[in-house]
């Protein structure tokens, strides 16, 4: 399955401009959160107790627009909170689409199978359902019961509708490798497009006694290496990056790229990541400027030592891919339907 062929070859094609152009740092997914409001108090989110004082806030689909715009990547990630909770979440989309833009909705998918009566199907569009492990643990993790039933169900519902369903899956100290292995057969089976990983992050704003859970870097290289197991996990279509997986399993280093995935919030651009907001800035250009990066890193900020997210180092190992023509190639051939693969390999 895995991406559209027109995704991946207008991902490489912007990449292949950007350097063309000498741009050392340059956004590739860009993460709009148009309000910060959620229906779950996940134990590993700081969002909703980070912006405790913004939950009335909302964007309009323009500020949306002139986010997506400022930035100038082509993939847009919708997260927040919970997207679907806002009230123009259907323009938001499909202005967006209208624009070229292709769309990952991030969602737990609780009010998913509502919403699929007013969000036709789009190659440019695909939801991302937020899934931590089969009932028991998920539910755990969501702190509500039924919540992974109601995600699956929708889950199941989009992609009978022929939308596009890929997943995300955060990995906890509690996290059990054999459960992880079910969830996943499970996805593969009801034909999700991918599974996305990354390990949790102790963001600061996270509950009081919830910062146990948190993996180091040396323990999320353990995990991974057993939930990564060759053997377990062939037939399971993962979407990270083949080089994040083995930075996952320790197998290689990747930096940093954090300024490839700037994230936009109704306080504005954070500063400098995802999962650090030193402060909110009003313009993209100074998340890509060269000296911040100065200042982070496990070598410079204490708060980076355990972070192995995927908005800071999936996006490395895409831009990693794609420095070269082969990978370039490669990254394009990825998407291709088999019956024109030989064509690609003699041309």
């Amino acid at each position: 399955m895995g991406r559209p062929f027109k995704m991946n070859a207008k991902i490489a094609g912007y990449v292949a401009r950007q350097m063309a152009k000498g741009r050392k740092r340059f956004p590739l997914v860009t993460i709009i959160e148009p309000l910060e409001q959620c229906n779950l108090r996940c134990t590993g989110c700081g969002r909703i107790r980070e912006y405790s004082d913004h939950l009335d806030e909302m964007m309009s689909p323009d500020e949306v627009l002139r986010a997506a715009e400022e930035s100038g990547a082509p993939v847009i990630s919708i997260s927040g909170g919970e997207p679907l909770i806002h009230p123009e979440i259907e323009t938001i989309v499909s202005r967006l689409i209208d624009e070229g833009y292709y769309i990952m909705l991030c969602t737990n998918g609780l009010l998913l199978e509502e919403k699929l009566k007013n969000i036709e199907p789009s190659e440019k569009l695909a939801f991302a359902i937020h899934l931590d492990g089969t009932k028991e643990v998920h539910d755990k993790f969501a702190n509500r019961e039924g919540a992974y039933e109601t995600a699956f169900s929708a889950l199941e519902k989009a992609i009978e509708k022929g939308h596009r369903v890929t997943t995300n899956t955060t990995i906890f100290k509690e996290s059990d490798p054999k459960d992880l292995h079910e969830l996943f057969r499970r996805l593969t089976e009801a034909g999700v497009e991918g599974i996305m990983l990354a390990p949790g992050y102790n963001y600061e704003s996270v509950d009081k006694g919830s910062e146990q859970q948190f993996l180091e870097r040396k323990e999320s290289i353990e995990v991974f290496q057993e939930i990564l197991d060759p053997e377990e996990v062939k037939d399971f279509p993962f979407y990270n990056t083949p080089l994040y997986l083995d930075f996952l399993r320790g197998k290689r280093e990747l930096n940093c790229t954090a300024w490839a995935s700037p994230t936009y919030t109704v306080r504005g651009w954070r500063k400098p990541c995802y999962v650090l907001a030193d402060e909110h800035v009003s313009s993209v250009d100074e998340i890509l400027e060269e000296d911040l990066w100065q200042e982070y890193g496990i070598e410079d900020d204490p708060r980076c030592n355990s972070c192995m997210i995927h908005s800071g180092f999936d996006t490395a190992g895409t831009i990693d891919q794609l420095r070269s023509r082969e990978g370039l190639v490669d990254v394009v051939k990825s998407a291709v339907p088999e019956r024109f693969k030989n064509i690609l390999a003699e041309s």
